[in-house]
């Protein structure tokens, strides 16, 4: 009988697996040498394994259990002298707090403290870590520049093979989720290609491989790829579940996007439900799904609870449509209040997606108070952005926008070219439920779909109340609705509104 596996061979299996993608069987065995290193009294050992499982853990999206083996490490590492394994650890909590608290003050300490080590101890990757944690903390802080320049620079040591291939995946993944959240995809482009350049060599199975592909199919998702996207993200996603678990979440949600666009509630849905399973908040897909069904105030509500729950960088993303669902809802305030925000926050950042967001977040506050003049400058720059970024989707909606200026301005030709472009990008990207919704009538004077339903009851003589009653929404919210159809219009009074209303063809609606 075959007597138990040695340390040595534990340790190989356990990297043969992490190669070959298979995140449940490598952790098994760290967790076996672990277990061995510590009933062999060794200490050192041990803590470089718990280290290891770690980064293993929280890459799969499990940050419960990750936070338990870092315990175990610190635990163990206090009884030790000080080595490259402290900095490793450090590395790791400082990461894990920066990206859970959204604080970068901390990882900007630890940088020069892991400067320090990597002298000390001979130690590349150490250097590697501390521009990983300088220049992530330098981007939060508003200085991208800066930020992105320490970046590139720790890249030299992984191009070199001087950071283990583990540290080296989660340094690229972790930087191109930085540039997506800034809304750089050409940033993005250049960091993805750079990992399938490291990723490619090393093996077919390399779980970095199905990571590289995602991260793809998601700018190919932007540029309107969508049949690919369709036909492969599920797939390359089921494939990371157990390995990269919140790469996985990103590409369920990524996909569920697509679904929505072209119409497919029901499987987008679907997609959403598997990006929350691992962690990953599918937003603001899911809050316009929950409007569709619900009404926007709903899909405000559902929107309204993530922003809660970020920070400044990761709320810039939902600013946008946040702003659309609040001027849905019968809400000017909120939505000035979130456009005034998307500035500050793009003036902070100063990428090209942030200022392309909060262009388009102000550029829709203008036109719902009929002031096309002043929101047209912010689409021209939205559109400008998204032309040179290959985001096409985002493309078409500013095009809708500057139909709308024009619109409002009496410009009918350009307002009808910049229709057509919208209605053509729609069409080839097969965006089923925005082409149909280009297709109904232009509403007069920039009036939502919710406006029009308040003063065709207005019109029949309704009282706010009985509209509320009418249309399942609170007296206050009529309320803010009858002031921004008053502003649209041009009028003063409900008499005043009802004529309007009669003069340009919406019929009067008795309420139910």
């Amino acid at each position: 009988m075959a007597g138990a596996p040695t340390i040595e061979e534990l340790e190989r299996e356990a990297d043969q697996a992490w190669w070959r993608g298979d995140g449940a069987a490598s952790m098994a065995a760290s967790e076996q040498v672990y277990r061995r290193r510590l009933d062999a009294g060794d200490p050192a050992g041990a803590a470089h394994q718990a280290i290891t499982l770690v980064l293993e853990w929280a890459t799969r999206g499990d940050l419960d259990v990750a936070s338990g083996w870092l315990n175990r490490a610190r635990k163990l590492l206090a009884t030790l002298p000080a080595s490259a394994d402290h900095g490793y650890l450090a590395y790791l909590e400082a990461t894990i707090a920066m990206d859970a608290e959204g604080d970068p003050a901390p990882a900007r300490e630890m940088a020069a403290a892991l400067a320090e080590m990597a002298s000390r101890f001979d130690d590349p990757a150490l250097g590697c870590f501390a521009l990983v944690l300088s220049g992530a903390a330098a981007v939060r802080e508003g200085h991208p520049r800066e930020g992105f320049g320490d970046l590139d620079e720790a890249m030299l040591p992984v191009l070199a093979g001087q950071v283990p291939p583990l540290w080296s995946g989660d340094i690229y993944c972790s930087v191109i989720h930085l540039c997506e959240g800034l809304g750089d995809l050409a940033r993005m482009r250049s960091w993805t290609d750079a990992l399938d350049r490291w990723a490619r060599p090393q093996s077919e199975t390399f779980m970095y491989a199905g990571v590289t592909r995602i991260h793809q199919l998601q700018l190919i998702a932007a540029e309107g790829g969508w049949d690919l996207v369709e036909s492969e993200l599920g797939r390359r996603s089921d494939g990371l579940v157990g390995s990269h678990g919140w790469l996985a979440g990103a590409g369920y949600h990524e996909l569920g996007e697509v679904r929505r666009l072209r119409g497919q509630a029901d499987a987008a849905r679907e997609a959403f439900d598997a990006a929350l399973a691992l962690g990953v908040d599918p937003q603001p897909g899911l809050a316009l799904l929950t409007r569709d069904r619900s009404g926007a105030a709903a899909g405000l509500a559902s929107l309204r609870a993530s922003l809660g729950q970020r920070g400044r960088l990761e709320r810039a993303r939902l600013l946008p449509t946040a702003v659309a669902l609040a001027l849905e809802a019968g809400d000017p305030a909120y939505a000035q209040a979130l456009a005034d925000e998307a500035e500050a926050t793009g003036a902070r950042y100063g990428t090209p997606g942030m200022l392309a967001g909060a262009a388009r977040a102000r550029a829709a506050v203008l036109l719902s108070q009929s002031r096309p003049e002043e929101a047209l400058p912010h689409l021209e720059v939205a559109a400008q952005v998204y032309r040179d970024q290959r985001f096409r989707h985002a493309s078409a909606q500013v095009h809708e926008g500057l139909a709308d200026a024009h619109r409002l301005m009496g410009h009918e030709p350009a307002a009808a070219a910049e229709r057509a472009c919208a209605a053509e990008i729609y069409r080839q990207l097969g965006a089923v439920d925005d082409l149909q919704r280009l297709s109904r009538p232009t509403l007069p004077a920039g009036l939502t779909p919710r406006e029009v339903e308040v003063l065709a009851c207005i019109a029949s003589g309704a009282s706010n109340r009985e509209v509320a009653s009418a249309l399942f929404i609170s007296d206050k919210t009529v309320g803010r609705h009858l002031a921004n159809i008053y502003v649209k219009a041009g009028v003063s009074t409900r008499t005043a509104a009802a004529s309007w209303a009669r003069a340009h063809g919406i019929a009067a609606r008795e309420p139910a």
